[in-house]
């Protein structure tokens, strides 16, 4: 549960601090180019502790270099967002929207959202879309939030729901994991 949010300047960077009741800080910022290498390593570690990934474990293989440039671009690009969410200066989340890259579908975008297992049921998950929403509306330029859920993530739908997204469709047989096949909701969220 978190009691209180401050906004903290770090070097002309804007972070958000959050005070969690267990009296642990948290704090979102945006990532940049020289976090490459933390980035690659948690997305390693988050690979192998939730099925809810479109990868496994041993399944992410990006090199610095190209994580280096993913970075870049999102720093870039006025429809994108990569954040990093930090306790004790370890990654223990992360979000990353994409927006489209035609003029057509500038207005439209996607994320995914992790949190390391240790820090589930923290609120962190949360306090990560809140800041992409409250980011997306002051853009003025994404118009309109999209995710996939698998339809058995229960949790990762209550969350989504309790923000305001809602289920649009249904994709079956859309992740294949250890011989089964699951479906995912698709789910989105309008900004006006």
């Amino acid at each position: 549960m978190i009691l209180y949010t401050t906004v903290v300047r770090n070097g002309g960077e804007i972070m958000q601090e959050y005070t969690l009741k267990n009296g642990e800080i948290l704090i979102i910022r945006e990532a940049v180019k020289q976090d490459a290498q933390a980035v690659i390593d948690y997305v390693k570690q988050i690979a192998g502790e939730s099925d809810f990934l479109t990868f496994g474990e041993g399944e992410f293989n990006v090199p610095v270099e190209a994580e280096e440039e993913i970075l870049e671009a999102s720093q870039r690009a006025d429809n994108q967002l990569y954040l990093l969410a930090e306790m004790n200066g370890e990654i223990v989340g992360s979000l990353n929207f994409m927006g489209g890259k035609r003029p057509r579908t500038k207005h439209i975008g996607e994320f995914g959202v992790s949190v390391l297992k240790e820090y589930w049921n923290q609120g962190i998950a949360r306090k990560l879309l809140e800041y992409l929403i409250t980011w997306v509306k002051e853009s003025k330029v994404v118009r309109k939030i999209n995710l996939k859920v698998r339809a058995d993530h229960q949790r990762g739908i209550h969350l989504y729901e309790s923000i305001g997204f809602v289920r649009e469709g249904r994709i079956t047989r859309a992740m294949y994991i250890n011989g089964l096949f699951y479906d995912n909701f698709e789910m989105g969220m309008e900004i006006d």
